[in-house]
């Protein structure tokens, strides 16, 4: 989870990221399928962008406990599409989700 400042439009921003994922090796296979590295913009201000290859706010945001739980950690006041701040839909309920907190790995 990640926080930037930025000049570049919710399309320009989507080519860098698209590029990015391009460059670590992101193939897509399958809709939802595993994959080695995964970017979505989730916010953008309080922009709301309805495109067939871009929805912002991110349409799953409010439901998936991997990125409320992060979110919360560096915007816990940020108030979400549902009207809930992020501080307070991170605890929850997330029905089984399991987030685990980061470790740094050590090689």
């Amino acid at each position: 989870m990640v926080q930037i400042k930025t000049t570049l439009s919710p399309r320009a921003l989507l080519d860098v990221v698209l590029g990015i994922e391009e460059r670590i090796g992101r193939v897509r296979r399958e809709r939802w399928g595993p994959r080695n590295i995964d970017i979505d913009i989730l916010i953008y201000d309080s922009l709301i962008v309805d495109e067939p290859d871009l929805k912002i706010p991110h349409p799953r945001l409010i439901e998936r406990a991997f990125t409320l739980i992060p979110l919360a950690e560096i915007a816990p006041e940020l108030v979400l599409p549902n009207g809930r701040r992020a501080a307070e839909a991170a605890r929850g309920p997330f029905d089984g989700q399991v987030v685990l907190p980061y470790r740094e790995a050590r090689c």
